[in-house]
């Protein structure tokens, strides 16, 4: 008798499981985002744009990996210094918090490589960094297939140094 109920408990789960999947679990997606950035590093303070892609994959209803590549589109000048986000990209997980709403609230972590310029009449000064970065955000279903987002992002926190982001996207399943 244990056998059977051990069996029967084992269709069960099979079952719950391939639903999960069924109602988006797993699924791969793709977005743009435009995000408004802010560098603080000592005294200067300046606000640049940047545009980004995000592809991931959700592994379960809680838990995704994704890459996000992006460039400036919108540099600040402060004092006759002109400041630009050339590029990041990075390596992040997200944890979900998967309900019956359409808005699906989520924290993401990971690793960006950022480069920042500054440039004026004595030239021009680049720097590559990397860190931990971490945000909230969240993803509003529009379709099955469409959702709108918004996002905080802590991109970079060294040397007295900070980038923080405020994404507004659109994100594609497939």
């Amino acid at each position: 008798m244990l056998g059977l109920a051990s069996v029967s408990t084992l269709a069960v789960s099979q079952t719950a499981t391939a639903d999960i999947y069924k109602s988006g679990g797993g699924s791969l997606y793709a977005g743009l985002n435009y995000s408004f950035m802010d560098i603080e590093s000592g005294r200067d303070d300046v606000d640049v744009g940047a545009l980004s892609a995000r592809v991931g994959g959700l592994v379960s209803p809680y838990f995704g990996l994704e890459a996000r590549a992006g460039f400036g589109v919108d540099d600040d000048r402060i004092d006759g210094v002109e400041y630009s986000l050339d590029n990041f990209f990075g390596g992040y997980a997200t944890l979900n918090l998967a309900n019956e709403s359409p808005a699906t609230p989520y924290l993401v972590f990971g690793f960006t490589r950022i480069e920042l310029e500054a440039q004026s009449v004595l030239g021009t000064t680049t720097e590559d960094e990397t860190d931990f970065s971490y945000g909230a955000g969240v993803n509003v279903e529009l379709t099955p297939e469409v959702a709108g987002n918004l996002e905080y992002m802590r991109y970079y926190d060294k040397n007295g140094a900070t980038v923080d982001g405020l994404g507004l996207g659109i994100t594609f399943s497939f």
